[in-house]
């Protein structure tokens, strides 16, 4: 079931996120089943918004690859992680950052 990840960690800054992003290499290996990632940093931290073809896809890269990341990177704390069920997605055309 396609599946909405919401991520707030307010310990990671820019910087550790772009060397995580590029120990996982989100965008240059797509893990199977990882549709949308949307990252930024708000007044209270980072934040991230991705949409899955299942929650038990995104576990798979939690646990192969994003958490060996972070870890690799330093990153400290723990992120606050809500899934839902999508029920609706709208992307008029491609957006790249």
């Amino acid at each position: 079931m396609p599946t909405v990840m919401a991520m707030h960690w307010p310990e990671v800054s820019k910087a550790q996120y772009e060397q995580v992003r590029e120990v996982v290499q989100w965008d240059r290996d797509v893990p199977p089943g990882g549709r949308v990632h949307v990252a930024w940093l708000g007044d209270d931290g980072f934040h991230v918004i991705d949409v899955w073809d299942s929650a038990e896809q995104f576990q798979a890269f939690v646990t192969t690859r994003l958490m060996p990341g972070v870890q690799q990177v330093g990153v400290e704390g723990q992120p606050k992680v809500e899934m839902h069920e999508v029920i609706g997605v709208s992307v008029p055309e491609a957006y790249k950052a």
